[in-house]
């Protein structure tokens, strides 16, 4: 399976997967170069806003905490491709508003994975894979 994560996924992962699921859990830790961890760019500017607001505290500095997350060969970077820009244009209208879910979402589309979310609005929503 194609595993993308949603930011907070990435977050809990990194953090010592307390907060996942079982089958979250499973999947991340089963990350592998072949079956790497996908992860929106989206979701790097979404921490460092996090970290500046004072709503999240890092065990490292900032720059060095976004490096690790991405780090190869377990993770792979999804930027906002054309493809993923007009996914973003695509989705329903009744999908929530959120520019950054709205680019996970079309990220994990657009690959073909599934995505690996908490987020009830999202997994409600039913317009991507999600676990």
């Amino acid at each position: 399976m194609k595993a993308f994560l949603d930011t907070h996924v990435l977050v809990h992962w990194l953090g010592g997967c307390d907060a996942l699921t079982d089958a979250q859990r499973q999947v991340v830790m089963a990350a592998s170069e072949a079956e790497p961890l996908w992860v929106s760019e989206v979701s790097l500017w979404e921490i460092a806003a996090l970290v500046s607001l004072g709503r999240l505290r890092l065990r490292l500095p900032l720059r060095d905490w976004l490096e690790a997350a991405v780090a190869p060969p377990l993770v792979r970077r999804a930027s906002i491709s054309p493809a993923v820009a007009a996914e973003v244009a695509a989705l329903p209208a009744s999908f929530h508003r959120d520019p950054a879910d709205r680019i996970i979402v079309a990220s994990a589309r657009v690959i073909g994975a599934t995505l690996l979310t908490q987020d009830r609005r999202i997994i409600d929503a039913g317009i991507v894979d999600t676990l």
